[in-house]
């Protein structure tokens, strides 16, 4: 059976971010109307130290990957849509990276763990204790999730990553990419970094359960240590979930399916176009369907990569 390549994604300010194998698009509609279209080849460390692709590794270099191509794409985007005059120099962008981490530093481990001390007056057992903080962590995340999805301006990313999705779909499934074909599927994709966070803080919970309690300090330290442990499984348990087509596996994804309703909204006819641009950008060029200038997903035999892993 063919494969088609594995791609990613991601919505940015009036567009589209897709990356595959090779190449990271990003197609921004700009005031005018235009679709901008800004292709970048990308090539990660994993390619020169091979050892980082090795399961439990090759997660972590995905995710701070992703983040950095990520950031650089908003800010092109963010350009492109007249928000800015100028893109992030090198040390803007390590700036803006370690604040983002430092920021789900405190968010999602600092004040989880401080605030689990409360339910010490149930019982001071550590497992007990590290088990409520995992479930505050989670807590924290979905009230985050609500509440930026309430949020006019984010309210019109999410229907860029919904016409992301859509897109990725109807290239998996071999389709044409029109704007027709693309609107006919869901919006809600198991690739999603949204599935991935979620997966994310439920393996934390597990993994950090037999800690013990020490103080909050060596708490919050033990916590960032594990990271590239927890990023590793989430990325093993999404890679997994997303190539198989098992009954118990499916259901298992489904309440990060569910919560992509949040961080996803149907997307114009317009966004989708813009999507289909972006993808298109990074797909081989034996991959257009010869006289149509159309891509056909599953007309291409090659291995998948780990690289566009997230859908979005």
């Amino acid at each position: 059976m063919k494969k088609c390549l594995m791609v990613g994604g991601q919505a940015v300010i009036e567009g589209v971010m897709m990356r595959g194998p090779g190449l990271r698009a990003t197609a921004v509609r700009d005031p005018q109307g235009t679709i901008q279209i800004e292709t970048v080849p990308v090539r990660s460390i994993s390619d020169r130290f091979p050892v980082l692709k090795k399961p439990l590794l090759r997660g972590s270099v995905a995710l701070i990957e992703s983040l950095v191509m990520g950031i650089r794409s908003l800010s092109y985007a963010a350009k492109m849509a007249g928000e800015e005059e100028e893109q992030l120099t090198d040390r803007e962008m390590a700036g803006t990276v370690a604040f983002a981490l430092v920021l789900a530093c405190v968010l999602f481990i600092a004040i989880p763990t401080g605030a689990a001390k409360l339910f010490r007056f149930i019982t001071e057992d550590p497992v007990f204790l590290n088990l409520m903080e995992g479930f505050l962590r989670l807590a924290i995340f979905l009230a985050y999730i609500w509440g930026i999805s309430r949020m006019k301006d984010i309210r019109r990313v999410f229907q860029y990553h919904g016409a992301e999705h859509k897109t990725i779909h109807c290239y998996e499934a071999g389709l044409p990419l029109t704007v027709g074909n693309v609107q006919r599927f869901s919006r809600l994709h198991p690739r999603c970094g949204t599935n991935f966070l979620l997966i994310v803080m439920l393996v934390s919970i597990f993994v950090f359960a037999f800690l013990g309690w020490p103080s909050l300090v060596a708490r919050i330290l033990s916590r960032v240590a594990l990271l590239p442990v927890v990023a590793g499984i989430s990325y093993e348990v999404i890679r997994f979930a997303g190539r198989s087509e098992n009954p118990v596996v499916q259901t298992a994804i489904k309440p990060g399916l569910w919560l992509q309703y949040l961080t996803t909204r149907p997307p114009e006819d317009e966004m989708v176009e813009v999507a289909i641009e972006s993808l298109k950008a990074v797909l081989p060029a034996e991959e257009i369907a010869e006289g149509s200038g159309e891509y056909r997903g599953a007309a291409h035999e090659t291995e998948e990569s780990g690289a566009g892993v997230y859908a979005g």
